[in-house]
């Protein structure tokens, strides 16, 4: 277990738009966008120096759930290799991974696959999942989702650092390969998803950092002071990835209606606006950008990167 964002700096990334377009979040150019718009923006992440881009996990979306959350999501791995065969820096994030979804070996073997195809880019976040309907679909097991995802990441933390784990199931006690290795070593870094107590709980003994899903009921102050405290009660090394997700960005003088807490105005301001988190100990920033199309969405990444990133850092 790692932290992967050096003491004293300041990370940045941010959920790809199309790839999911839950009615919550999505713009309304993102329904006629596909694969090139998606590279477009995922290129201009890789030269902008994000440390991730993040595709999300969802299988099916039965009704009427889709009514809010639409069907548009796009498979997890399939779309992060595809992505990484095309870039050459940035990270490739699951945000989040639903291990409760599939055998923990199944997991391992992906990302230990897509982190070798892609010289030690995959960052696997997870979490415990929230569509019940989705849950009894797959035949898995919704109130049990909590306990199921810490035994998973300790299956899939053993299929990352050992060849022949004998963890996963019955036979695995005679240890089952799992090539190929993953090209970081140790394999993909392990952040979790979620807000609630048991989540921050689980990222703090489990993982490597901490992918909030909005502000956690306790507060963020409480929240960090327990995974320190957590940490530090199991012998856990302090470093640790620390996320928050800020709120919507626009660079400059936006000519659409932005809601109104988006950060709107030059790279002094934003930063000025998004050095609060980092005052407060965050060092990964998840950013969401406004824009109208694709190639808008690009130069605001692109912008960020260059203009507003270097005031971040601690």
């Amino acid at each position: 277990m790692a932290a992967i964002i050096g003491t004293g700096s300041v990370a940045w990334g941010f959920q790809l738009p199309i790839q999911s377009q839950s009615t919550i979040y999505a713009q309304p150019w993102e329904a006629g966008s596909g694969p090139a718009e998606l590279l477009e923006i995922t290129q201009a992440a890789d030269r902008a120096g994000a440390l991730y881009v993040a595709v999300c996990d969802h299988v099916a979306i039965p009704r009427p759930s889709d009514d809010a959350m639409s069907a548009v999501w796009y498979d997890t791995v399939a779309t992060l290799s595809w992505l990484g065969a095309q870039t050459e820096r940035v990270g490739l994030l699951s945000h989040v991974y639903v291990l409760g979804y599939r055998h923990p070996l199944i997991t391992a073997k992906a990302f230990n696959t897509l982190d070798h195809l892609t010289g030690g880019r995959a960052i696997l976040g997870v979490g415990a999942g929230h569509l019940q309907s989705e849950f009894e679909l797959l035949g898995a097991d919704f109130d049990g989702r909590g306990p199921a995802l810490n035994e998973a990441i300790e299956v899939v933390r053993a299929a990352f650092t050992e060849d022949y784990p004998t963890v996963g199931g019955p036979g695995a006690q005679v240890g089952v390969g799992m090539l190929p290795r993953p090209a970081r070593a140790g394999g993909p870094p392990i952040w979790v998803g979620g807000s609630s107590k048991a989540a921050i709980v689980r990222a703090a003994r489990l993982s490597d950092g901490w992918l909030p899903q909005g502000p956690p009921k306790m507060g963020v102050k409480a929240a960090i002071e327990l995974i320190h405290a957590t940490r530090a009660e199991a012998g856990l090394p302090p470093e640790f990835d620390l996320g928050v997700n800020c709120e919507p960005v626009y660079l400059g003088t936006p000519s659409h209606e932005v809601s109104e807490w988006t950060v709107v105005g030059g790279a002094d301001e934003v930063a000025a606006r998004l050095r609060r988190y980092v005052d407060r100990g965050m060092n990964q920033l998840q950013v969401r950008f406004t824009a109208t199309s694709s190639a808008e969405y690009a130069e605001q990444v692109e912008r960020f990167g260059t203009e507003v990133a270097p005031l971040l850092s601690v």
